[in-house]
């Protein structure tokens, strides 16, 4: 099931009252913390501006504005979505919003159900948070890369040493005061700019 020690934040959004406290009660535990209920797309359009959520659950009126609304917040705000519709329109609705990443349930929605759906959306959060670290990983990575070149090129030109002389003095220099590579080269810059 989903594993207690990750934190979820949710924003469940309905024009029905009662919704919110039907769907509390089948969250687990500790998991999903804080918890905002509002009451129209337009308050959830502001709660989305002041906080990041990580599941939003939304709970369609009959108009347009869930869908788009759905779709909007899953492409441009990183939430994972669950678009919950009336069973007619089920079909069309999930062939509109599934090429977004925006999970669909019909109503009404069991218990295991809903458990089962909320266990795939963690599933799916942690998915674009691990991405979202690899993607961090790789940018950080090629600054680095960027500022050893830099300082690299700055030693070529002001102690005329070659490009593996410049690399093996970084190194070293690394190594013998227990710094990075790129705490060196950003010393070097600092240094000779």
């Amino acid at each position: 099931m989903i594993e207690k020690k990750r934190m979820y934040s949710m924003l469940i959004v309905s024009t029905v009252a009662n919704f919110s406290n039907a769907i509390i009660p089948l969250l687990p535990d500790g998991v999903f913390n804080p918890i905002d209920s509002v009451h129209s797309i337009g308050n959830a359009r502001k709660a989305i501006d002041e906080k990041k959520y990580d599941i939003v659950i939304i709970n369609k009126t009959n108009d347009d504005f869930g869908v788009r609304f759905a779709i909007d917040i899953s492409v441009n705000w990183n939430a994972v979505v669950l678009l919950i519709v009336n069973n007619d329109v089920y079909a069309d609705i999930t062939g509109r919003v599934t090429e977004f990443g925006v999970f669909t349930l019909s109503r009404p929605v069991s218990k295991g159900t809903m458990s089962t759906a909320l266990s795939w959306m963690a599933s799916a959060k942690e998915r674009d948070r691990k991405k979202e670290q690899s993607e961090q990983s790789a940018a950080n990575k090629l600054e680095e890369i960027r500022v050893i070149n830099r300082a690299k090129w700055i030693l070529i030109g002001e102690m005329n040493m070659t490009e593996e002389q410049a690399h093996r003095h970084i190194e070293k220099q690394a190594m013998d005061m227990c710094k990075s590579k790129k705490e060196i080269a950003e010393s070097i810059i600092k240094t000779y700019t």
